[in-house]
């Protein structure tokens, strides 16, 4: 059973900032009940890129997608609330924009812009354990 308190990181990542939809991807979160628990706009270093898609260290997407989440400034969301994790990827939709469904922040916002990266707006933890993770990476006061 999931706790009221559970909390998960969201990203708008620099293809929504440069296109003004921050008020929109927090607009959604809100409208879903979710609470805001801490938020900042900054423009990422490589070496809290690097910790943060360690995972996908050495995949041949990983330089690309380094450079395009340096690229520009990046809203770092704490978002709280029952089963929020999961909550938020449903409000997110699939990676892909181009198949992602209507009523998506992806599927409403995103598209293929054809610059070999996937600029999907935003980015959401893909469970507890990596939210606790990505939480602590980028608010390490919290």
């Amino acid at each position: 059973m999931s706790s009221p308190n559970e909390r998960t990181l969201v990203l708008v990542k620099p293809d929504g900032v440069s296109r003004g939809l921050v008020g929109e991807v927090l607009h959604r979160i809100e409208t879903k009940g979710y609470r805001l628990v801490a938020m900042d706009l900054r423009v990422p270093g490589r070496d809290l890129l690097a910790e943060h898609y360690a995972e996908h260290h050495g995949k041949p997407f990983y330089a690309g997608l380094v450079d395009f989440m340096s690229s520009g400034p990046v809203v770092a969301i704490v978002a709280e609330g029952q089963r929020v994790v999961e909550g938020f990827r449903s409000l997110a939709g699939p990676t892909d924009p181009t198949v992602a469904p209507p009523g998506t922040i992806r599927g409403d916002l995103g598209r293929d812009w054809g610059h070999g990266i996937t600029e999907n707006v935003v980015h959401g933890s893909d469970s507890r354990e990596s939210a606790s993770r990505e939480i602590k990476i980028w608010f390490p006061e919290l």
